[in-house]
């Protein structure tokens, strides 16, 4: 018996974190000097996904949890790039602790029958994922700048769920999933300056990968502007996995709004 778990939740991140991003229009290092990139920003996704929790035999239940994930417990978001010439690499590990609960009607698969009951579902989610890859800058000109990357990203991720039915069937469940999945990624990020004086910039990321997940994939994309010092950037950041067939874990996203400053040497 299995019980089949959609959850998503709005969650609010403000960390000091490093973030892969390109040096400043206004800065021209010497081409063999090393290169590092710093952020401080503000993320704000919303989590979703779908996960199948097994609890004893014969009987299921389906739980649309929409409005039951919104209080985050703790986070982490950081990352750090360095670059030298053409060549560099980048890490970024983002943690995230999240967990609400919520009364509702739920559907039970007994006997195969659905049925639907009334339960009050508690959930606790803990994520890390955390991406290694390496970069050729294969455009660096005045007006677009662009790195292509190979690497590999892993994802642990651990859920709690409790359910208390109410009513007749009176259905308790509570069961703990958890799963790590490691995958290989390539992809490209880089900015677009906007104007003559190039201060204004269009920054982007995007990868796509797949291993011991089906798929999974990532894009990045706002607006920015240039000071001698940094950049100030804002955007809208996605994060999606698809399982494989039969797993317990069958999809996790993270998607929403992020709000940055960025220094650069």
């Amino acid at each position: 018996m299995k019980q089949v778990f959609g959850f998503a939740t709005t969650t609010l991140c403000m960390t000091a974190a490093l973030l892969p991003l390109p040096a400043t229009a206004q800065t021209a290092p010497a081409a063999d000097a090393w290169q590092f990139s710093a952020m401080l920003y503000g993320y704000f996704p919303t989590i979703g996904g779908k996960s199948n929790f097994p609890f004893g035999s014969g009987s299921g239940v389906s739980v649309d949890a929409s409005t039951i994930l919104d209080h985050l417990q703790g986070g982490f978001l950081g990352s750090l790039e360095v670059r030298k010439g053409s060549w560099g690499a980048f890490t970024d590990v983002m943690y995230l602790d999240v967990g609400n609960s919520n009364s509702g009607t739920y559907v039970a698969n007994v006997g195969g029958l659905q049925v639907p009951i009334n339960a009050d579902a508690k959930l606790d989610l803990k994520g890390l994922v955390w991406t290694l890859a390496g970069t050729y800058r294969a455009v660096d000109s005045p007006q677009v700048k662009l790195d292509v990357l190979a690497g590999a990203r892993m994802l642990d991720i651990e859920q709690t769920l409790d359910l208390s039915g109410n009513g007749v069937l009176g259905l308790s469940v509570n069961s703990k999933l958890s799963k790590t999945l490691w995958d290989g990624i390539v992809g490209v990020k880089g900015q677009v300056a906007l104007g003559d004086e190039r201060k204004w910039f269009i920054p982007y990321y995007l990868d796509v990968g797949t291993g011991q997940s089906d798929l999974t994939w990532q894009i990045m994309s706002g607006i920015g502007y240039s000071y001698s010092w940094g950049q100030v950037l804002a955007g809208w950041r996605y994060l999606d996995y698809q399982m494989k067939a039969g797993e317990k874990l069958e999809s996790v996203y993270l998607n929403g709004p992020m709000l940055g400053v960025a220094f650069s040497w």
